[in-house]
């Protein structure tokens, strides 16, 4: 980790400074935590990769304030124990915000952190509705926000999807009992799943499990024509793959815990499956930022989402420094870029205008997509977008 981290930090300062004050000055910092190493690693790789170049790409234009922006980041290993301790080092170390991480569970674990030590902190793909605000007292969580929409959306949609568009009358899902990501999802899908008449049960695994030929011969059995997954990409690959070696072959449809990971695991499979993402990857908006991952790290983006997300939550970050410390007149509070974030309006990032609710501190009408896997490319590609009936 420690090698890791001066990689991280050599980055920022050999790469950073061009046209800032003097690298003795001091760094404004800003942490990021992801899951490098461990599942879901491609993910908070991808953030990891795409904050770093946004802070490089900030230094070479001068930094914010007359300062250079230093990049802290660390490995959390898909682990709440292992966020609380590296959220604990970032604001022992002096960071002003914190990125990340991905996952729901992992954030409301450090929510209570964030909020003692008054830091923002915009998470990724975390998606449960209580990442921003507290259920028990129904209060935005003051110093967390997000930039991707909620479960209450994308469990919406894939019961919408599956109901109005692909015509089932019966709706299996599956999901992990243990997990705040899996559990929102599932709340929502059957909520749709109710408010459009349709019959649906729900199957349960927990973290860990490899073997899902129980819930399929279950779910096959009682006629389910449809399946809304609600966990994580390799659990969700298994299943599609074991329920085709099966010969069952209903409609699957998941969330942003899509990756295109999923092919090598469960192949041809694939095929014909849906997922609601964030944003696909071709949209013209973020090519820009694509050709510039390339060029920087030798490989094109598999995850595009993310790298999106980790670069655009640091342009977040950016805008809300500036603009706090240039009304402020110099480096701003921890509190002052909270309530910058809080207050900004049409800040256009890479692939969205992003406004932040103020009564949520979620984004507002933040797009989604239909995405479509493809076996011959080996990943899901853009299908359409989808207005759920809210009927």
């Amino acid at each position: 980790m420690k090698r890791f981290m001066n990689v991280v930090l050599l980055f920022a300062f050999a790469l950073g400074f061009a046209g800032c004050a003097s690298a003795a000055e001091e760094s404004i910092k800003i942490g990021y935590i992801a899951t490098l190493t461990g599942e879901g690693a491609t993910w908070g790789q991808h953030e990891r990769d795409a904050a770093m170049l946004a802070v490089k790409e900030i230094n070479e234009k001068g930094g914010l304030l007359g300062h250079p922006v230093e990049l802290i980041c660390y490995d959390i290993k898909a682990k709440p124990e292992e966020a609380v301790i590296a959220v604990r080092r970032m604001i022992d170390e002096g960071a002003i915000g914190i990125g990340g991480c991905n996952q729901s569970g992992i954030q409301l674990a450090i929510a209570p952190i964030i909020d003692k030590a008054q830091i923002p902190n915009i998470a990724s793909t975390a998606t449960n509705p209580a990442v921003t605000v507290d259920q028990d007292t129904g209060k935005v969580r003051p110093y967390t926000f997000r930039i991707n929409f909620t479960d209450a959306y994308q469990g919406t949609v894939i019961s919408d999807y599956l109901v109005r568009k692909l015509g089932a009358k019966k709706l299996a899902i599956i999901g992990d009992i243990g997990d705040a990501y899996s559990e929102g999802l599932t709340e929502y899908q059957k909520k749709q799943a109710d408010k459009l008449g349709v019959e649906h049960k729900f199957w349960a695994f927990r973290g860990g499990d490899v073997d899902f030929r129980a819930q399929i011969t279950e779910a096959k059995a009682w006629g389910a024509e449809a399946v809304g997954l609600t966990m994580l990409y390799k659990e969700m690959a298994l299943v599609i793959k074991q329920a085709a070696e099966m010969g069952w072959t209903p409609y699957f449809m998941g969330g942003t815990g899509y990756s295109p990971n999923m092919f090598e695991i469960a192949g041809d499979a694939m095929e014909g499956t849906f997922w609601v993402y964030g944003l696909s990857g071709a949209e013209p908006s973020i090519q820009g930022l694509v050709a510039n991952f390339e060029k920087e790290y030798g490989h094109k983006p598999t995850e595009p989402m993310n790298m999106a997300f980790g670069y655009d939550i640091i342009q977040m970050f950016a805008h809300a420094i500036k603009t706090a410390g240039e009304a402020a007149g110099r480096v701003p509070t921890r509190s002052e870029v909270r309530d910058a974030i809080e207050n900004t309006k049409d800040l256009q990032v890479t692939h969205f205008a992003w406004t932040v609710d103020k009564e949520t501190h979620n984004p507002l009408n933040k797009p989604g997509v239909i995405l479509r896997g493809d076996a011959a490319q080996g990943k899901a590609v853009y299908l359409e977008t989808w207005a759920p009936e809210s009927k």
